[in-house]
């Protein structure tokens, strides 16, 4: 009977303290993380988890989150880029901080677009082979060389088109405390 007394007086100050550790990253809390792995969409899966550290110390309501705390977080939307269209992106979500649950706005990241990429390779293929074709075949050469090279050119998009979304290790964004 004594020590579940002393099990309780001991537990009940735990308790209070955890609550007001958790307490202390008020809602709106924006909060800079630095990544210490690669993030792609093209090989990341939902569910996934990331480690980071706070980027540099922020203050949350009565209480300062050291710089190089530890952060964790889990990916909450995977989209893998296409070929031609359709740059990949990525949902992330930290989940603690300093080993205290939190929960972040999601934070979507996208990958380049494929427009100006497509377009110089697309394009410069037609060109190239109505050049070619002019200088062999005359006036219809060059139509038939410009389809010809247009047709190289969207294969080669097609080859190297992908634009996955990216963390890079060392990467800081910001999540936003809910």
């Amino acid at each position: 009977m004594k020590s579940k007394r002393i099990l309780q007086l001991l537990t009940l100050p735990l308790l209070l303290a955890l609550i007001s550790v958790a307490a202390k990253i008020p809602a709106g809390t924006m909060i800079p993380v630095r990544f210490n792995t690669e993030l792609s969409s093209e090989t990341t899966k939902v569910g996934n988890t990331f480690e980071g550290s706070v980027a540099q110390a922020v203050t949350a309501g009565s209480a300062t989150i050291p710089a190089g705390a530890a952060v964790r977080g889990k990916v909450i939307a995977v989209k893998p880029s296409g070929r031609l269209e359709t740059p990949g992106e990525l949902t992330l979500q930290v989940t603690s901080v300093e080993g205290k649950a939190v929960t972040s706005a999601p934070v979507a990241l996208k990958g380049k677009s494929h427009t100006k990429s497509n377009a110089v390779k697309i394009g410069g293929g037609a060109a190239a082979g109505a050049i070619i074709g002019g200088l062999a075949g005359g006036g219809k050469g060059a139509a038939i060389g410009a389809g010809a090279g247009g047709a190289a050119g969207t294969g080669v998009a097609a080859a190297t088109g992908k634009q996955p979304a990216l963390v890079k290790p060392e990467e800081v964004i910001e999540f936003t405390i809910q």
